[in-house]
């Protein structure tokens, strides 16, 4: 049912990842009204830690580094909070080598990444499992309307899922975006990422600090939530497919796939471990290959309306940040209080 009010909110955001947490951060400070819209559970999008067994994996994104200035500031509030810590200068190849320093710190969140999305929503207005299905301009701003027919009015959008169902949104909605605009955003794209949790009884061998980076494998990541230090009551394992392999096996069945993840990890598992339960996550649009080349777009002869992702400058979980931050705060520029 439609607010009796021209508007809800002054901005409404689409997805509670880590772009959607910090666009709603620099609207807020700048003293607009925000709702975030998720569909998911909870909020975090790819900061997604899961229950399994009597253990805990993160199953999205794994760790996160610094490249500049402005995400340091963030990195050193949380650390000053202990919300989060160091893991690892690097990672190894699965070899007896030690394993190699690039000197980034790869920083991992106490209790599992969700926990920092859930630090990031405190205070916020963020309604969860909402599946948000058109957004449409009007001479207000935007009419944003969820798979129950509820009805929100804002006077500026922020969208952050994956550039394709945001695009799909503004198409079941009506709006027209410039051509220019429609051309860029369409030029970027996404690889899949097949991610297996497994839950392991018995000696598991994963190089310090309990974790193997290697890019141009098939499964180019493992890790082991135990010793990364979220998981104290159970050794959980993480498994990700390459982009490559994750399209392979995309089409067969989670318990075909699990098999598959399964015999990669087998090398690393002693000859009296075995595997208790296991999951899958499908992650279609995990990884960006192909980029807009700035941090944010705001949309041109629309209402105000900001585009925001991992997709968007940089990637990572510092790019969707630094993303986010740029969304808010160049949104914050076009609307009147």
């Amino acid at each position: 049912m439609a607010s009796a009010h021209p508007f809800d909110t002054d901005v409404l955001i689409v997805g509670a990842g880590i772009a959607g947490l910090m666009a709603a951060h620099a609207l807020a400070e700048r003293g607009l009204r925000v709702i975030l819209l998720e569909r998911g559970r909870s909020v975090g999008g790819r900061l997604a830690t899961r229950r399994i067994g009597q253990g805990r994996a993160d199953h999205g994104a794994q760790f996160f580094t610094v490249r500049t200035p402005e995400f340091q500031r963030w990195i050193d509030r949380w650390l000053a909070d202990n919300l989060i810590f160091q893991w690892s200068n690097g990672w190894s190849t699965g070899s007896f080598l030690p394993t190699p320093v690039d000197g980034y710190p790869r920083y991992a969140v106490h209790n599992g990444m969700n926990a920092l999305a859930k630090h990031l929503a405190a205070g916020l207005d963020a309604h969860v499992n909402v599946q948000v299905r058109a957004v449409t301009p009007t001479d207000a701003g935007w009419r944003v309307v969820d798979e129950w027919q509820q009805v929100y009015h804002s006077k500026g959008l922020v969208l952050t899922p994956p550039v394709p169902e945001s695009l799909a949104l503004l198409d079941a909605g009506g709006a027209t975006l410039s051509a220019e605009d429609r051309a860029a955003l369409e030029r970027v794209e996404y690889a899949p990422c097949l991610a297996g949790l497994f839950v392991v009884h018995g000696p598991v061998y994963l190089p310090d600090p309990g974790a193997i980076q290697r890019p141009d494998e098939p499964i180019p990541w493992m890790a082991d939530n135990e010793r990364k230090g979220i998981s104290p009551d159970e050794t959980v394992i993480t498994v990700h497919a390459g982009p490559d392999y994750s399209r392979q096996l995309w089409n067969i069945s989670d318990q075909e796939i699990l098999k598959m993840l399964q015999a990669g990890l087998q090398p690393f598992l002693r000859s009296v471990a075995d595997i208790g339960e296991a999951q899958l996550k499908r992650w279609e649009y995990s990884l960006p290959t192909g980029f807009y080349p700035r941090r944010t777009l705001i949309a041109e002869g629309v209402p105000p309306l900001a585009f925001a992702g991992d997709a968007f400058g940089e990637p990572r979980v510092e790019g969707a940040s630094m993303s986010g931050l740029a969304a808010g705060e160049r949104l914050a520029e076009r609307i009147t209080v």
